[in-house]
């Protein structure tokens, strides 16, 4: 249910039910029925106390506004997986460690049963520069130039 849905059904709610009374809600309940935070009331209640001296309320007239927390994130760009190999005969498989705890045993593993069981297929033991998240073109060219297939070890 929208937001601006939920609080018009609670006004309509309210005045139905006290024959348009005010009533007092909890606004740490009524945070949690609208799926927000209620760190959003911080500083509110120092805030309500200047609003109470500045002017008097009118019962029914107020409005609650929320903003999201999450935003907006930005568009995904989806990029398609490239095609299977018909066959890895005579090809070189990168295998790609990028730090992740015992990530460059288990590819050792792999070239090790490479070498046993396909050793017509070339493999390449390489660390990845940085974090998982950070780029390493020179790897990438490199593979894109000498490879024709990876596996990388991220982890979990």
């Amino acid at each position: 249910m929208p937001f601006q849905t939920k609080v018009w059904a609670l006004q309509s709610l309210r005045d139905a039910s006290h024959g348009g009374e005010t009533v007092k809600i909890d606004r740490r309940k009524l945070l949690a029925l609208l799926g927000m935070s209620p760190t959003l009331l911080a500083d509110s209640s120092a805030r309500a106390q200047q609003a109470k001296k500045a002017a008097p309320a009118k019962a029914g007239a107020g409005k609650v506004v929320g903003l999201n927390p999450r935003g907006t994130p930005p568009p995904i760009k989806l990029i398609p997986m490239a095609p299977r190999l018909a066959s890895l005969d005579g090809k070189t498989v990168y295998l790609v460690d990028v730090g992740f705890h015992d990530g460059d045993n288990f590819l050792r593993q792999i070239q090790a049963w490479f070498q046993q069981n396909m050793p017509n297929v070339k493999t390449v033991f390489k660390r990845k520069a940085g974090a998982y998240a950070e780029d390493d073109p020179k790897l990438w060219a490199e593979i894109k130039a000498n490879g024709q297939a990876m596996v990388m070890a991220i982890g979990h």
